[in-house]
C-alpha cells in the first residue's frame, strides 16, 4: 500500500468536520488539495471511505470501522514526536560517561554538578573503570562517550582535548632529588620507580618519556591507585613519576612533588564513537564539558599545587 501519513491525517479531519473545507481550514490546506489527498488514500486502500452529496460527507461503514482505530494511532504518533521535539529542545533523560578512577575523583565531581545545575532532568550515570575498559566500553557503544586519558589513535574514535596534565616527579624529603626546584629527567636514570601499572592510561605515556630520555630505570612496584604509589614511595622503595591529577600527596607523608624538565605532560581527552550521533542529552553534556575547559585546566593546576 502507498499512502501517507497526510492523507491519513486529512480523511480523520474530514470524517470528523463532516466536510471538505472545515478540515481544510483546520489544517491550513485548499479544498481541492484535501479532496485530493481523501481520493489518492481511498486508491491507495481500494477502499471507499466517504460517501459524498451535494449536502454532506459522511463515512462509509469501513470509513467508521477504520475512524476510532486511526485517530487513537495519530494520537500516539503525536504523543511520542512531542516527546521527541521536547528531548531536543532541552537536556533530558539518561547520559553515561565512562572515566578512570583518578579522573572520576579529581574532575568528574565539578562535571556533575554543573550538569545538574544547567541540566536538572539530565542523570549522569558514571562508570568508574581502568582505561581500557572505558575505551572499549565508548568502541562498543555501552557508554555514550568517555573522558579519557590520551588513547592511541583510531579511525572509530573521535577526540576532543579537555585539559593538559604535567608529569611530576615525586619523592621523599630527604631523597637526593628533594632539593632542586626543578628536576631534569636525566637525574632520573638509575632510579627505582614505583608506578602506575599498565591499566593506567599514563603508564604506557611514561614508558615513553623514559625511553625518549634515554633513562635506565628499574621499576621497583607497579600499582593499581596512585595512593598506593606515594605510600610506597614514603616507604623509600623508590621515586615516582606520577600526573598531576593523582595528587595532592597524603598529608603528613613527608613527600615531594617537583616538576620535570623539560615539561612533559598527558592529554585528557574527551572520546566518543565517530560518526555516530549521540542523544540530545548526551550531545548537551559533552558540549558542557568543552564549555568547562577552562575550569577544569585549573582544577587540575590546584591538585598538583596542593
Amino acid at each position: 500500500m502507498n499512502y501517507t501519513l497526510r492523507q491519513l491525517r486529512v480523511f480523520r479531519k474530514v470524517a470528523e468536520h463532516g466536510g471538505f473545507s472545515r478540515a481544510g481550514d483546520e489544517l491550513g490546506l485548499t479544498q481541492p488539495a484535501v479532496s485530493r489527498a481523501v481520493r489518492e488514500l481511498e486508491e491507495a486502500l481500494a477502499l471507499r471511505l466517504l460517501d459524498r452529496t451535494t449536502r454532506e460527507v459522511v463515512p462509509t461503514a469501513a470509513g467508521r470501522r477504520l475512524l476510532p482505530k486511526l485517530a487513537r494511532a495519530l494520537d500516539e504518533l503525536d504523543e511520542v514526536l512531542a516527546t521527541a521535539r521536547k528531548e531536543g529542545g532541552q537536556a533530558m533523560g539518561s547520559v553515561h560517561v565512562a572515566s578512570s578512577p583518578t579522573l572520576s575523583a579529581s574532575l568528574m565531581p565539578a562535571i556533575i554538578a554543573a550538569s545538574r545545575a544547567r541540566y536538572p532532568q539530565l542523570s549522569l550515570h558514571l562508570q568508574d573503570q581502568v582505561q581500557r575498559l572505558n575505551v572499549e566500553a565508548v568502541r562498543d557503544g555501552a557508554v555514550d562517550f568517555g573522558l579519557v586519558v590520551e588513547p592511541e589513535p583510531g579511525e572509530d574514535l573521535e577526540q576532543e582535548t579537555v585539559l593538559i596534565d604535567d608529569f611530576w616527579l615525586v619523592c621523599r624529603a630527604d631523597h637526593r632529588l628533594a632539593a632542586p626546584p626543578e628536576v631534569a629527567w636525566r637525574q632520573l636514570d638509575g632510579e627505582p620507580l614505583v608506578l602506575l601499572d599498565g591499566s593506567s592510561g599514563s603508564r604506557p605515556l611514561i614508558d615513553q618519556l623514559l625511553r625518549r630520555h634515554g633513562l635506565d630505570c628499574p621499576v621497583a612496584q607497579q600499582l593499581g591507585h596512585s595512593n598506593s604509589v606515594f605510600r610506597m614511595v614514603a616507604a623509600g622503595i623508590g621515586v615516582s613519576v606520577t600526573p598531576g591529577l593523582a595528587m595532592p600527596l597524603p598529608a603528613d607523608c613527608g613527600l615531594l612533588a617537583k616538576p620535570l624538565s623539560p615539561r612533559a605532560s598527558r592529554r585528557i581527552v574527551l572520546i566518543r564513537r565517530r560518526n555516530r550521533t549521540l542523544s540530545p542529552a548526551a550531545e548537551s553534556l559533552w558540549r558542557l564539558v568543552l564549555d568547562m575547559r577552562g575550569e577544569l585546566q585549573r582544577v587540575a593546576e590546584a591538585a598538583s599545587r596542593a
